[in-house]
């Protein structure tokens, strides 16, 4: 799965997010790279308002952040990232509740998911991500224990 995000779109429909937080932008990718680490997916982001002169893209991980500089939109930048892609815009999803945005979009052939929905299947993959336990969390079967207990015991019963 590839997700294209409209970021300053989605930072308020995450619980602890804020549009008026400093680093807002990092902590959403930072969300957005676990949950591409846990989906095996990888994402464009895309944010408005980069200062002049600053980098317009980079690469995190599975992510792929890119900066629109100011008297520019995400918006725009979105539309035109589908249509470059011409046919293959249907192996993209798209994560904006942008009613413009999402009908240029499905019109592309893309899917479409508004940035509510998403947010609760982030939420909803990371919640569940921090509640399974790692395996070296997993308690040890009745086999283990006994074949710790033996290696434990035929150490002891070594004379040096």
């Amino acid at each position: 799965m590839i997700l294209v995000i409209d970021g300053h779109n989605l930072i308020p429909k995450i619980p602890g997010l804020n549009l008026r937080d400093v680093d807002d932008e990092r902590k959403l990718i930072e969300l957005v790279q676990e949950y591409c680490r846990l989906k095996r997916a990888s994402a464009e982001l895309f944010f408005d308002g980069a200062l002049p002169g600053s980098a317009s893209g980079s690469k995190m991980g599975a992510v792929h952040v890119h900066s629109i500089r100011k008297g520019l939109t995400a918006d725009q930048a979105i539309i035109d990232f589908f249509t470059q892609k011409g046919k293959t815009a249907g192996n993209f999803t798209l994560v904006s509740s942008d009613h413009h945005v999402q009908s240029q979009v499905r019109a592309l052939g893309a899917i479409v998911l508004s940035s509510d929905q998403f947010a609760r299947d982030l939420v909803n993959t990371l919640t569940r991500s921090d509640k399974s336990p790692s395996s070296s969390d997993k308690p040890l079967s009745s086999a283990e224990v006994n074949e710790w207990l033996e290696i434990f015991n035929s150490r002891g019963s070594k004379k040096d």
